[in-house]
């Protein structure tokens, strides 16, 4: 297959500014979404072991696995399948997070680092079939499922350091959107003015716009006297849902080339 064939045959949007607007809406979406399920309809924050963030996790990991499926079988892009599979990973990497952090009692820190592990044992065993875990064209059913492993780790560990940067390090959560705010200046900087792979360097943007979301969902959600803002969690995620569907519907999107690929031949 020649590389303008494996182009058209992407399933994923080329890596823009629309890309990244998209996702950290999507990941802010995700935590507010699922703090109104576990923690609003199911009253898991006033008891961690009430099996509310048990069930909204086998709820939403049973929603993402559906959408990864109906993914991986669709023959082209669809902007709309896409980014529901995308609000669906970071869904459930919120229940799935606060379950481990929470009803398990691993806390943050043991929450995140059980998670990186996932991370990096998830790109390793993409590396290990593929020689590459560059999100250049994801096409075929094995890359697609390595993809979205990867994704839904990376989405569940941006929880954790998400709430362990507002909740543990005294910065709350203004003070936490700016430190990956900052953070995520710095990746885009060192993209266009080193030489650094472009493949780490988008997969470590990717990460860190899932706590840049979590702390600013906790923001708009959580209440005044925990730093936050008291917002309604469903009237949140309505509006940030709204929002992102205008966005998909308004914004031309396409499959395309991301961090790392070769130019395709003219």
């Amino acid at each position: 297959m020649t590389r303008l064939d494996q182009l058209s045959c992407s399933k994923v949007p080329e890596v823009a500014l629309t890309f990244w607007v998209i996702k950290i809406l999507a990941t802010t979406l995700g935590e507010t979404g699922g703090d109104a399920f576990t923690m609003t309809l199911l009253h898991a924050d006033q008891d961690a072991h009430n099996g509310g963030y048990l069930i909204g996790t086998a709820l939403f990991f049973a929603i993402l696995v559906s959408l990864v499926i109906w993914q991986i079988a669709a023959k082209r892009f669809h902007p709309s399948l896409y980014w529901a599979t995308i609000v669906a990973s970071t869904t459930a990497g919120t229940t799935m997070a606060d379950f481990a952090d929470r009803s398990l009692g691993i806390g943050y820190v043991g929450g995140s680092s059980l998670l990186l592990l996932c991370v990096l044992l998830s790109l390793a065993a993409w590396y290990w079939w593929e020689g590459t875990v560059s999100v250049e064209t994801v096409n075929t059913p094995r890359v697609e499922a390595f993809y979205w492993m990867t994704i839904t780790f990376s989405q569940t560990l941006g929880t954790a350091l998400g709430d362990w940067m507002a909740d543990s390090t005294g910065l709350g959560y203004e003070g936490g959107a700016l430190v990956f705010l900052a953070l995520l200046a710095l990746v885009a900087a060192a993209y266009y003015r080193t030489n650094l792979s472009h493949t780490l360097l988008f997969w470590a943007a990717f990460i860190l716009t899932r706590p840049l979301g979590a702390t600013l969902g906790d923001l708009l959600d959580k209440p005044i006297t925990h730093g936050g803002l008291a917002l309604s969690r469903i009237s949140a995620s309505l509006v940030i849902a709204g929002i992102m569907v205008v966005l998909i519907l308004v914004l031309p999107q396409r499959a395309g080339r991301h961090p790392g690929e070769y130019a395709a031949p003219s």
